[in-house]
């Protein structure tokens, strides 16, 4: 300001008219200075009552949460070992379920090619039975058929004999127009 005040004293370089001007343009800017200072103050206030309203929500957070945080942390090294042992677990779980899976498989692959030994020897005892009993059969028939066929030789043998005895004895008186001529001469 002493500045503009000596520029001012200087009368050769402006008029009176511009004076004013000046003087109002000075005025102008101190106004707009103070009021940017007055805006920065209560600006200042209000982010003090801010910062200091933060720093109590903040206290009264920590005062909540800490406790909540703290019984986390308790119940996370209560339960760390537990964990652990469990997780033993089920990877020793793991295992034996895997060993026992191998031995069943094991187990199912013997009991199957057993079966299929069995089945086999099955099919073979089956088979065999079937060719017996067909070659038995076979024999059977053949055993009876001889047989019959010639005790029904035998009996049509009979039979004939027995007609042409019949028939002899039928033609005793009758001469030899009887028309059982020539049997005697085909024996």
């Amino acid at each position: 300001m002493m500045m503009s005040g000596m520029w001012l004293q200087d009368g050769d370089s402006l008029s009176s008219g511009n004076t004013k001007l000046l003087i109002v343009f000075v005025g102008i800017v101190a106004f707009s200075m103070l009021a940017q200072a007055i805006a920065l103050i209560v600006i200042a206030v209000g982010a003090a009552k801010a910062r200091k309203r933060g720093l109590e929500i903040a206290e009264e957070m920590r005062e909540k949460v800490m406790p909540v945080v703290i019984g986390a942390q308790e119940i996370i090294r209560d339960t760390a070992p537990k964990l652990k042992i469990i997780t033993e677990n089920l990877v020793e779980t793991s295992h034996t379920v895997r060993r026992k899976a191998v031995e069943f498989d094991a187990t199912a692959s013997e009991l199957n090619m057993k079966a299929r030994v069995q089945a086999a020897r099955v099919d073979g005892m089956v088979t065999s039975v079937l060719n017996t009993t067909q070659d038995i059969s076979e024999t059977l028939q053949r055993a009876v058929k001889v047989p019959v066929r010639e005790f029904t030789g035998l009996v049509n043998g009979f039979k004939a004999g027995v007609d042409v005895l019949v028939g002899r004895a039928k033609g005793v008186g009758r001469g030899p127009g009887n028309g059982v001529r020539g049997r005697d001469t085909e024996w």
